[in-house]
């Protein structure tokens, strides 16, 4: 089971406040953790809002529509993620208790969601192999 724990923008982080030195520092040795386990996937941090591009559908079949940012609503936004495998919701749980507040000065919030399986999605047995087929060549270019 794949799990994104998606850390919350503060108004700080979507000012561009970095992370305090000791905060870098904690959720390098969390990371580390999270490896030596082997669950880990993925964990970045993002860039403010101000930096990024939404792209909407406004209507069934239309073009998309680009917005530059700031996006409003700073509590809606997302300054990072992490991306574990694990074998329960309740690890993933664990896990998510145990990282260090994200910002640093209170007020950080983690959503932990469960990521879809391609068999959570489908059943068509041919659309399951070309998914299957798409992630072995990727893992393949990955170690070339």
């Amino acid at each position: 089971m794949r799990f994104m724990m998606i850390v919350k923008a503060t108004k700080d982080s979507e000012t561009g406040v970095m992370p305090s030195q000791e905060l870098v520092e904690a959720m390098l040795r969390y990371n580390e953790e999270l490896a030596r386990a082997g669950v880990l996937l993925a964990a970045d941090g993002l860039h403010p809002s101000s930096n990024g591009i939404r792209i909407s559908y406004p209507e069934p079949g239309s073009k998309p529509k680009i917005t530059d940012g700031p996006f409003t609503e700073a509590k809606e936004l997302i300054a990072g993620y992490t991306l574990i495998e694990v074998n329960s919701r309740e690890e993933a749980i664990e896990w998510a208790m145990r990282m260090p507040d994200p910002h640093g000065y209170g007020g950080g919030e983690i959503e932990l969601r469960q990521v879809f399986e391609a068999q959570d999605l489908t059943q068509n047995q041919e659309t399951l192999a070309k998914e299957a087929a798409l992630r072995e060549q990727m893992e393949r270019l990955k170690k070339s």
